[in-house]
């Protein structure tokens, strides 16, 4: 779902900015973090970055079928009117 990498990375941020006098617990604290994170960010609706892609992809098709169905249609009704 999200990159492990990043969340490691944001969860370092968080901990970094604890002040001096608390950084021996700043492990501890950006364990936390992460965990709060993870979980947070797993109840969100999210698709990935390749399930995205996949569905634009699907969309360009869909849109480019469409305009080719349009454009037949529009040349069979004029057809109809020039037969009538």
């Amino acid at each position: 779902m999200l990159d492990p990498k990043k969340l490691e990375d944001l969860a370092k941020q968080i901990a970094d900015a604890i002040p001096p006098g608390v950084k021996n617990m700043a492990e501890e604290a950006e364990g936390r973090v992460k965990t709060v994170l993870q979980s947070q960010l797993s109840k969100l609706d999210v698709v990935t970055r390749e399930e995205f892609d996949i569905q634009s992809q699907v969309l360009i098709r869909t849109r480019e079928k469409l305009d080719a169905m349009e454009a037949r249609l529009a040349a069979l009704e004029q057809a109809l009117q020039d037969k009538q």
